[in-house]
């Protein structure tokens, strides 16, 4: 069990088995402990972002922001059960998706800064291995090209913004480069 521990899970396992084995814990209390952080890795990200979001000093960003990233990433969850993909890291992207954009106040090539900061967040709070992070953050560094397919993880970014989006407000219009993909999104829930 501890092996596969530590081959799936190496920074997570590492933060905690230093410590505790040190301590000479046994294994039940080590993998007790992997698996409060698993469980719990989404709500530990929320924390992080709250932090950022909480400090923004305009009152209208933060709600902007608070709606905007738990919007996303509750479309994320909705789509990747609808979809068959890992959902608790499609809530993790829709969460950091524009980070930068809130943390910086710049919408500049968001997308791409935004997902170099997601790593760097990710890879502080040790809460995703290698391979979860590079998926996080690769659907991250595309979810603005709404015009191109990409692999299927990185589409339920694209198409939970989209659907945020357009759901934000269903009175304004939908803005032209979003149209095709939330029409699609419609039938696809059977709602069009």
């Amino acid at each position: 069990m501890l092996q596969w521990l530590y081959e799936n899970n190496v920074e997570v396992l590492n933060t905690i088995s230093l410590r505790y084995l040190k301590e000479d814990y046994d294994i039940s209390l080590l993998i007790f402990r992997w698996r409060e952080i698993r469980m719990n890795r989404i709500e530990i990200l929320r924390q992080y972002i709250d932090n950022i979001l909480l400090n923004m000093s305009d009152t209208e960003e933060r709600r902007c922001a608070y709606v905007h990233l738990y919007g996303v990433a509750q479309s994320c969850a909705l789509i990747a059960l609808k979809r068959g993909e890992n959902i608790e890291l499609a809530t993790m992207a829709g969460m950091l998706h524009d980070i930068y954009s809130y943390a910086k106040m710049d919408t500049k090539d968001h997308a791409h800064k935004g997902a170099a900061l997601s790593k760097e967040i990710l890879t502080s709070l040790q809460i995703t291995n290698e391979y979860e992070t590079k998926t996080i953050c690769d659907a991250i560094y595309t979810h603005s090209e709404k015009g191109l397919v990409h692999p299927n993880f990185n589409e339920i970014l694209i198409d939970a913004d989209v659907l945020q989006h357009c759901l934000y407000n269903p009175m304004f219009e939908i803005m032209p480069h979003e149209k095709n993909r939330y029409e699609k999104l419609k039938i696809e829930f059977g709602i069009a």
